[in-house]
Formats: structure tokens, sequence, C-alpha cells
């Protein structure tokens, strides 16, 4: 049976019809509570950390002399309770300044509206982990999915990375509410395909994103290879390398040996790292000496040793 679809004429809604002109505008503001923490949970998978850092300090300072300036989003559940949208680092911080209430303003929406407001209302932060706003970007993708909107492949897992957007496509669209382009959109998506170690490399800005999100359409067990060489050497696999991996693990041909293989060669302007261990140097430098002193003596020592074969040689001669 077919539903008839409501059909808005324009009209005054019949609860306005017998209000003021004063009264119709206050009642399109925002309505602003003070709730009680107790009541607010935070938002599910919520992907962007917060963090008791510098910048939390600022915040708690902030609010402590100004209070809460800009009110936190909070949607109102099924159960009575309130989920928070945008405001999770304030939230944050009245807990941890042991303010009660949150000043908030509650939005009638949905769980993928709340889900497209939580991810729009933070995508202007100055400092966002790539990962975070990779997972953030992959649940906005989702929501808009799920609301009907057009979306002409599943760029998250099989759309290539750098091909030409369409329009209608979900990246583009989330395109035109952030900074990034819709191929940076499907990067960051990509990321999300990583192991943790990986993922953590990457916020880190130890590995660069190219070569990251390459390594993205490995399995579990070729990227966790791939963590134990980073481990072992202390040397990240450029783009061209992780393209290789890449074409080895889908031609079936790929083991730790051939990671070992295509990481050990060496890149352009790659400068060679010596390890030492600690246990067997550390008799041999004395006790007390700062790290900046040990190098130091460890330099003094090589080329006085230098310096004693040089003479040797010269002595057999």
């Amino acid at each position: 049976m077919s539903h008839a679809k409501d059909i808005d004429l324009g009209m005054t809604a019949y609860d306005e019809l017998f209000m003021t002109d004063e009264e119709r505008a206050e009642n399109r503001l925002p309505k602003i509570y003070e709730i009680p923490l107790s009541e607010i949970d935070d938002f599910p998978d919520h992907p962007y950390r917060v963090v008791d850092d510098e910048d939390m300090e600022d915040l708690m300072e902030s609010i402590k002399d100004r209070g809460i300036i800009t009110p936190a989003l909070v949607r109102r559940k099924d159960n009575g309770r309130y989920e928070i949208i945008s405001g999770h680092r304030r939230k944050r911080a009245c807990e941890r300044l042991g303010i009660p209430a949150l000043r908030c303003e509650v939005k009638d929406v949905n769980r993928d509206e709340a889900i497209i407001l939580m991810v729009d209302s933070n995508s202007q932060r100055s400092e966002i982990a790539p990962t975070d706003k990779g997972k953030a970007y992959k649940m906005k993708m989702e929501a808009l999915k799920r609301q009907g909107k057009r979306t002409d492949l599943d760029e998250s897992t099989s759309h290539p990375v750098g091909a030409k957007s369409r329009e209608g496509r979900s990246d583009t669209i989330i395109a035109k509410d952030s900074g990034d382009s819709p191929s940076q959109i499907q990067r960051y998506i990509r990321l999300t395909h990583l192991v943790p170690e990986l993922q953590q490399f990457v916020d880190e800005g130890k590995m660069k994103m190219r070569p990251a999100v390459e390594l993205s359409y490995l399995d579990e067990e070729v990227q966790r290879d791939i963590v134990d060489r980073i481990d072992e050497t202390e040397a990240f696999p450029s783009h061209d390398q992780a393209i290789r991996i890449r074409k080895a693990f889908e031609a079936g041909a790929v083991d730790y040996d051939k990671v070992s293989d295509i990481m050990a060669e060496e890149k352009p302007n790659q400068k060679p790292k010596f390890k030492f261990s600690f246990e067997r140097i550390s008799p041999l430098i004395p006790q007390g000496y700062a790290d900046k002193q040990a190098e130091d003596y460890i330099v003094k020592a090589l080329e006085y040793y230098r310096r004693y074969l040089q003479k040797q040689r010269e002595q057999a001669r």
C-alpha cells in the first residue's frame, strides 16, 4: 500500500496560529538548558579523542573564568536521558572542575542526523588526528547512505583512491562541508582499515599518509609483519615500497621475508642507522653520564681505536 507524502504548503504550524510575533520569534530560538552531567551520555563510538593535555587545561581555565560560552549540543534519547553530539571536551572539563551541570542546546534529531551534526561541528577543529578524522568521515558516509543519499560506490572499500568523483557521491557531499577533497576523504577512511599500531604511527607523524593507505589493503597478518619489521629497524616503508608490498600481497606472494626484503632496500637519501645494545655498552661508559656525554665518550673511544689500528698497520709494513 502506498503512503501519501507529507506536503509542505508553507503554512504556519497550528500551534503558532494563536501566538504573537514575539512569541513565534522566541519559539524559534535555540532552547538552552542546564543539564546535570549525570544525565548526559557520550556519543556512541565517538571518533574524536578527548585528551587531558595542555589545551584541556586552557579550556578549564576559560570555564573557571567565564563559564561555558558556547553551549554543547545534545539530543534527547527515548529513555529520557541525553546524548552529547558536540561538546565532549567541555563535558570532560566540567567533570574535572567538579561542575555538576553543562549548558546545552537540545536538538530534536535522530541518530543519523546526530552523526552528521557531530562530524560537521568538529570538522573545523585545528588539531584532529588523521585516524580520528577517518573514523568520523566513515561514520558520516554511512549515515548519509542510511538517509538515502545517492552513493554510486562503496568509497570506503572499493572506489580507487584519487579517482574522479561524481556529483551525488557521499565523499563529494562530505567534501562540501569540510576542507578536504573527495580523494583525501577516501584516504582518511582507508586509515580505519589499519591495525592500531600502524594507525598510531600515522597519528604520530612517523609514517606518511600515502604509504599507509597502500598498507590498509593488506590483511592483518601482513600488516603485523610490517609492524614487527618497523620495531626491529625503526625504518618505515616509503610509498614505492608500500605499493610493491601491496602488489605482492595481491599476487599471493608475500610473507615476512618478502616484507623484510622490500623494506631493507635503501631509500633515496636514506641515512644508515646504527643500533647498540645498552647492556653491552653501559659497563664501558662512566656512570652518571647523560646521553650526550655518553655519545661523545663513544665517539672519542672509536676515534682512538681507529688511530690505534692505523698505527698497527703502519708498523706492519
